[in-house]
């Protein structure tokens, strides 16, 4: 039996009598518990559980649909089983209501430095900095873009040092500081009857909205009522979704290899780094 599912049971002090692998897992192991007690959990490890256990919750108060924590040390995270019956397709108009409600959440100190997150996170082994800031293209600049410097090639570094100095005329310099998903795309998002079902695998930070609203089009074609029910988009956005785009691309040439480097090239060129 799984060291990961044993260890969940005990989070719970329950007993198992089967479990299964869930989809994912190339930063993480997630799998489907079944209790002998009849309720089924879902246990994960990760870089950091009590620090996503913490995102959830701060999520969570929001309003936003997320799954209940249920146990969490830092080896494994607990969470209730939430219905994934349903495709995105048919949940766009939710999901942007959904990141409406979750965007109103504010940081603690809404006046003093607000970009940012109390701890940093991680993908896997890839470090994520949230050390706050005053100014948001300043922490754009840093903590998503300039820490990739010393592990891309000497050109690809230029490029982004080039970009880094225009952020202050692209970006805005205080937006209102959202609590942001911080990693929304298609896979971190459960559907069921047309509706979200929960918000999952969250890489929580507060920081402009539209971070998540970008994100969740890199590897799926939002609806254009997902857009319409969060808000209407602000002038420039697409400069901006390529800038925001860009870190998650950039994150995953990291982690993945080169097979991400046409990714990365095309959202460069979007922010106009190469004179386009």
């Amino acid at each position: 039996m799984s060291r990961l599912a044993r260890h969940g049971a005990a989070l719970l002090g329950a007993q198992i009598w089967n479990w299964q692998a869930l989809q994912g897992g190339d930063i993480a192991h997630t799998l489907l518990l079944y209790l002998n007690d009849g309720r089924k959990v879902v246990v994960k490890n990760g870089p950091d559980p009590v620090a996503e256990a913490d995102m959830l919750r701060s999520l969570g108060r929001t309003g936003a649909p997320v799954p209940q924590v249920l146990g969490v040390d830092e080896d494994a995270l607990v969470l209730q089983y939430l219905p994934a019956d349903g495709t995105l397709s048919s949940g766009w108009l939710d999901l942007g209501h959904v990141l409406a409600q979750a965007h109103a959440g504010r940081p603690p100190q809404p006046d003093e430095a607000c970009y940012g997150w109390p701890t940093d996170y991680a993908f896997g082994t890839l470090p994520v900095c949230n050390t706050w800031s005053r100014s948001w293209p300043e922490f754009w600049a840093q903590q998503r873009i300039g820490v990739h410097l010393e592990h891309v090639g000497i050109d690809l570094a230029r490029q982004l040092e080039a970009l880094m100095r225009r952020l202050p005329d692209l970006l805005p310099e205080r937006p209102a500081a959202s609590l942001l998903h911080g990693d929304l795309w298609g896979g971190n998002v459960l559907v069921s009857g047309g509706r979200v079902s929960g918000l999952i695998d969250p890489c929580c930070y507060y920081g402009h909205a539209e971070v998540d609203l970008a994100t969740a089009g890199i590897f799926d074609r939002p609806a254009p009522t997902f857009y319409a029910a969060h808000g209407p988009l602000e002038a420039g956005y697409e400069v901006r979704f390529a800038i925001y785009r860009l870190w998650t691309a950039l994150v995953h040439l990291r982690l993945f290899g080169p097979t991400y480097m046409p990714l990365v090239a095309h959202y460069l060129d979007a922010t106009g780094a190469n004179g386009g």
